[in-house]
């Protein structure tokens, strides 16, 4: 008599939870790695575009205030005695200055003023200001026209360096600038690549205003 065999059905075995959870284990830790450098690389390209960026802004102002004084005249604050080693040359957050006026307006004066202004922010304990443009113009002795607004922001210190000759005569202008990236302190990687500071010098020396015209 044969007997028929009889195969019981082979029953899958599934993850045990010892398994699942060193499998989650490993995928939260390759997910917090690929954040973290995630987060890293966008802000290690925050801080080089903040950087870059600065850098051509503050270039293009720089040579605009160097224009505005190439082609001024009168300038102040100016020393009582020229020849005193003391006064002159004199340091100063500010510089003011007659602008250039074209010939087409003859009664007019223009007097414009560059003046370094606390911006009422700190970063690190240190203050930070701004560079204001401030012009006036006047027919005769009557205020025609004023405006006045800030051409960079974020500086860390400025000042203006004027050497005067006999009369006094404004020889030379030294135009020192040390500007932060504007960057928020949430785009800083570690401590290793907190935004360095840019620091521009640069000195001009006035034109006859025959030359200008």
């Amino acid at each position: 008599m044969n007997t028929a065999s009889t195969i019981s059905p082979r029953r899958s075995r599934g993850f045990s939870l010892i398994e699942m959870l060193v499998a989650l284990t490993i995928t939260s830790t390759l997910l917090t790695a690929a954040l973290a450098a995630l987060d890293a690389s966008f802000k290690s390209y925050k801080h080089t575009t903040d950087g870059a960026s600065t850098h051509v802004v503050s270039r293009i102002t720089m040579h605009r205030v160097l224009t505005m004084i190439r082609t001024g005249s009168e300038f102040a604050p100016y020393p009582i005695d020229p020849l005193d080693n003391a006064q002159n040359p004199v340091t100063s957050t500010y510089i003011e200055f007659h602008g250039y006026v074209p010939p087409t307006e003859p009664d007019l004066t223009r007097i414009i003023r560059l003046e370094r202004r606390d911006s009422g922010r700190q970063v690190g304990g240190a203050p930070l200001y701004e560079l204001w443009f401030v012009q006036e113009d006047y027919d005769g002795e009557s205020l025609t026209g004023r405006q006045e607004r800030p051409l960079i922001r974020n500086l860390r210190e400025l000042t203006f360096l004027l050497e005067y000759d006999v009369g006094p005569r404004l020889r030379r202008a030294t135009v020192d600038m040390t500007v932060r990236p504007d960057d928020t302190d949430q785009a800083t990687v570690y401590t290793t690549l907190q935004s360095p500071t840019i620091r521009f010098v640069s000195s001009v020396s006035p034109r006859r205003l025959e030359e200008v015209e």
